[in-house]
């Protein structure tokens, strides 16, 4: 079964003249454990669509399953949206968002008391996710005290705390370096190769999708997919 499955995607703002098209009858069946490329110019409903995706945006039209759920279909349907975002979505954001005063382990526990996870099972839950991301040496430190590579380390930790069948990253080098990108880009390849979570990034730079399973181009809310090698 899929992780993620949605058709005719549209989402527009406004209405008559002054209407605004977003993503325009977007399609794309995501498979588990298979990595995502979506790109385009500034403005072209990157992110749109992966709002819409993460059940945050409510489209106008069209469907959307996750984990073969139908939770969109025209309208907001089936199952709780907050539950599905909780239980099976993790995102990562351009700007790791997080608290800066807590510490990496403690921002990362956040996730799992909001999913009633906590004591031993949370603490043990964190030590593994945080040596998962080779960030377990920064446990105690504050964000302010570690590299921008190191906090969106953090962030994919905090995401990855639910066990996501589907993780959403929007522009998540956006703000690193060449360098820092393409190691937290190394590590969404290999969550998705070894965890088998549907991982799709919206990302400007095609610098940064050497490897991925296949790229979607949005250009003017449109989405063309296709299985594309970049080269690094």
């Amino acid at each position: 079964m899929p992780a993620a499955r949605f058709e005719g995607l549209t989402k527009v703002y406004g209405s008559g003249d002054t209407a605004v098209i977003g993503i325009q009858d977007a399609t794309m069946v995501v498979e588990r454990g298979e990595l995502v490329a979506i790109i385009g110019p500034s403005g072209s409903g990157k992110s749109t669509l992966l709002t819409a995706i993460g059940l945050v945006t409510e489209p106008t039209s069209g469907r959307i399953e996750i984990d073969g759920e139908a939770v969109y279909d025209d309208r907001w349907i089936g199952p709780d949206r907050k539950r599905i975002r909780r239980r099976k979505i993790g995102f990562i954001f351009q700007h790791h968002n997080l608290i800066p005063f807590l510490t990496v382990a403690e921002n990362v526990q956040v996730a799992l008391d909001i999913n009633g996870v906590h004591g031993r099972a949370a603490a043990a839950k964190v030590r593994d996710l945080l040596g998962y991301l080779q960030i377990d040496h920064r446990a105690a430190s504050y964000p302010a005290r570690i590299s921008g590579g190191e906090r969106q380390r953090v962030a994919i930790a905090r995401a990855l705390a639910n066990d996501p069948l589907l993780i959403l990253a929007d522009e998540p080098t956006a703000s690193l370096d060449t360098e820092r990108g393409k190691s937290v880009m190394e590590h969404l390849r290999r969550l998705a190769r070894e965890k088998g979570s549907a991982v799709i990034v919206v990302t400007h730079d095609e610098r940064m999708i050497a490897g991925f399973d296949r790229v979607g181009r949005v250009q003017d809310g449109r989405l063309l997919v296709s299985p594309v090698e970049v080269a690094a």
